[in-house]
Order: C-alpha cells, then sequence, then structure tokens
C-alpha cells in the first residue's frame, strides 16, 4: 500500500527541513511529496537535501496547490499537512488507522478539543474565525464537526480523486469539510496536538482577508449545494420586508379606500414579487443540484470501480512476481 505525504509549501525553508524528517522517521516507506507554491527562499532546495520530491505549483494559493496534488499523485492513501511544523508528525499513525480500516474516506486532525490551539496561537482572532466557521457549517448540515480549517488530513485515494478542488486559497479545508459533509463521505476526527511556528517563520494567513474569503466560499457552496433552503431564506426575507412596509398601505386603504402612501405601495408590491422570484429559483435550482447529486454518485461509482480495477491489477502482477 503506497502512502504519499503531501506538503503544500510557500517560504517555509525555516521549518520544511524538520517536518520532512519527521514524517520520513513516522513513515519510513511513503513519498514525500513537497509542491513549492513560488517561494522565494530556499524551501525547494532544503526539501530536496531532505529527500522530498519536489514540484512546482506556479498558480498561487493552497487551494491550487492541492489541486495539482489530488490530480497528479497516485497512490492508495493520503496525508495533507502544512510546512510549517506546527503539526506533530506521531499523530499521523492515528490519522492513517481509520481511513486504511475503512472507517473513514476523510480523517481530520482535530487541534481544538484539547485546547492546545487556543494555547499555543498567539495570532488575534483565528480561535474566533475558527469557532465562527465551524458554528456555521455545522448548522447548516447538522454536523459535529469539531475543526473544520485544519491543514492535518489524511484521505484515501476514493476522496482525493472524487475532491473537485474549486477554491483558490487558504479556504480549502472548508470546501473540502463542506464537500465531504455534503456528498456524505465517512468522516472522523483525531485529536492531535497543535504547536505554534517557530520563531522567525511567518504565518501567510491573513486573518481578515482571508476570513472573508472563507464565509464567501460557505456562502457560495451553501447556494450551489443547497439552493432550496438558500433562496427560501432569501425569499422570506423579502417577504417579510414586503409585509412590514404594505401592512400600513393596506390599513389605510381599509379605512379611507385610498392609497396617499405609493412609494411604500410600489416598493411592498416590488419586495413581494421578489420573495415569489426567489421562492421560484429555489425551486428550479434545486431540482438541477438534485439531477447533479444523481450524475455525481454515478461518476462516484465510476471512481470506485476504476480503482478496484486498478488494486485487482497490481494483485495480479504482485502474484507473478512471487511466482
Amino acid at each position: 500500500m503506497e502512502i504519499a505525504v503531501l506538503i503544500p509549501c510557500y517560504n517555509e525553508e525555516k521549518t520544511i527541513g524538520a517536518v520532512i524528517e519527521d514524517f520520513k522517521k513516522e513513515l519510513p516507506e511513503a513519498k514525500i511529496y513537497v509542491y513549492d507554491n513560488n517561494s522565494k527562499d530556499k524551501t525547494s532546495q532544503i526539501a530536496e537535501e531532505h529527500g522530498a520530491i519536489v514540484r512546482k505549483e506556479y498558480r498561487q494559493g493552497k487551494g491550487n496547490v492541492v489541486r495539482s496534488m489530488f490530480r497528479d499523485i497516485d497512490a492508495d492513501y493520503y496525508v495533507m499537512v502544512d510546512g510549517d511544523d506546527t503539526y506533530p508528525a506521531q499523530y499521523v499513525h492515528a490519522l492513517l488507522e481509520p481511513v486504511m480500516n475503512g472507517e473513514a474516506n476523510m480523517t481530520i486532525g482535530d487541534r481544538l478539543t484539547n485546547g492546545t490551539y487556543f494555547n499555543e496561537n498567539k495570532r488575534q482572532f483565528h480561535g474566533f474565525g475558527n469557532t465562527l466557521v465551524k458554528k456555521l457549517i455545522n448548522f447548516l448540515y447538522k454536523s459535529d464537526i469539531k475543526d473544520i480549517m485544519t491543514g492535518y488530513r489524511a484521505f484515501d485515494k476514493f476522496f482525493v480523486k472524487a475532491m473537485p478542488v474549486t477554491s483558490p486559497g487558504f479556504e480549502i479545508e472548508t470546501e473540502m469539510s463542506i464537500h465531504a459533509l455534503d456528498k456524505k463521505f465517512l468522516i472522523k476526527e483525531v485529536e492531535i496536538d497543535y504547536r505554534d511556528r517557530p520563531e522567525g517563520s511567518e504565518s501567510k494567513l491573513n486573518t481578515i482577508s482571508d476570513g472573508i474569503k472563507v464565509l464567501r466560499m460557505i456562502f457560495t457552496l451553501f447556494k450551489d449545494y443547497k439552493p432550496m433552503f438558500f433562496f427560501s431564506l432569501w425569499s422570506l426575507l423579502f417577504f417579510l420586508g414586503g409585509l412590514a412596509v404594505g401592512i400600513p398601505v393596506i390599513a389605510e386603504y381599509i379605512d379611507t379606500a385610498f392609497i396617499t402612501r405609493v412609494p411604500s405601495a410600489i416598493l411592498a408590491v416590488g419586495l413581494i414579487v421578489l420573495s415569489f422570484l426567489g421562492l421560484a429559483c429555489g425551486l428550479i435550482l434545486d431540482t438541477v443540484a438534485s439531477s447533479y447529486k444523481k450524475q455525481y454518485e454515478q461518476e462516484l461509482n465510476r471512481i470506485q470501480n476504476s480503482i478496484l480495477r486498478d488494486a485487482q491489477k497490481n494483485d495480479v502482477l504482485l502474484q507473478k512476481a512471487g511466482r
């Protein structure tokens, strides 16, 4: 069984060597891939010196790196970890075990439950942002994931080859979590420790701008995956607004048989029309989304059958080699 350790990197010369060595000790038979995302320092050189397979990704952004990794690398199991030395390598076995046993398609390294993330991370608002995103997604999908945005995960081949990566940047972890929930992949969380970056190593994550991107990603995927719910909320909002503006106009007409608040009447009618248009859009797009889900299930079957055929071919080759 081939295991691939995937390390997306941007200017991580101070930590990448230690990360590679730690994972080589824990998984000596695994292939370690470092994807350099236009680093200005010696990240690639140091990674090569420590025995990693180094490749370049010229489109800037972690999501673009993960997209290339998932497309290019063929393995049975995958581990994704940041190159900043914040995730201890010894937890990789606990992450891989549920995936290898068929209990999960994706395992998540939970930094939050044991409190180490909040103790070690000194960057303002990061904890608040993690909590906000976690509660929002868990509310939308009636789930109970403890750490939505962790960068330490393990996957089986089925999940990797069926994951349509669309986000370009740090919102990739949120996209993977939402995709797994929406498509009903098996998810399991494993508690891990977290340590802050070593001195001299700087985070590339901007709390405000990247936080906005994550929220926009949630908004977009919510619209795409749950259009009926999404547009029903807007429809209800417009309907309530129309009632609030229109009730005084209706009351005036009942009392006097005249309408003097013409602008309010026009606004109320417009809001009610928007409400019904929103509901109609939700119904139409819900039908489209339902059709897409059926097509995606068929695609999952095709991917699964392809993986099984490849496994059978490998078994035959191993049997011939044994003879």
